[in-house]
């Protein structure tokens, strides 16, 4: 899953995400989901997030099922 789609997100995933500053470079940064800020369902740059640490950026990869949950086995 790419990020692109706000059904396949929500609190808790892990999730690679590129933020503001990074976006030129497309450095990524890894957290954990606390809050979903785009309202549409679908964002062609990917779903802005903010991590549970406070950092805010669109989501690039989805990592895991969950922090609490089953990983993604691979």
């Amino acid at each position: 899953m790419d990020g692109r789609s706000r059904k396949d997100i929500r609190p808790g995933l892990k999730v690679a995400i590129v933020l503001k500053k990074d976006q030129r470079t497309g450095k990524r940064t890894e957290g954990i989901v606390g809050t979903i800020l785009t309202s549409a369902a679908v964002h062609t740059r990917g779903i802005k997030v903010r991590l549970q640490d406070g950092q805010v950026g669109r989501v690039q990869a989805i990592l895991t099922e969950g922090a609490e949950g089953n990983p993604e086995e691979g």
